[in-house]
């Protein structure tokens, strides 16, 4: 390894706004299930699937709409 390295041309890191916060989420037993299958149908990784449709809320900026019955 050596001991000075040279940085001058170093660009800055373009994903740096994209980086991840790994969160614990409790989440109902048929939604990671459905999630799952569509893993397997699409070959995406199903908390990457769960990823992109949440960014996908953000970005459209979808609002809830919540009933109790």
């Amino acid at each position: 390894m050596r001991e000075e390295y040279d940085f001058s041309k170093a660009k800055p890191n373009p994903y740096a706004k994209k980086l991840k916060s790994q969160v614990t989420i409790n989440l109902d037993v048929d939604t990671i299930k459905y999630f799952k299958e569509q893993a397997l149908i699409s070959g995406i990784p199903y908390q990457t699937l769960i990823n992109l449709y949440l960014a996908d809320c953000v970005r459209n900026k979808r609002q809830l709409n919540l009933s109790w019955t």
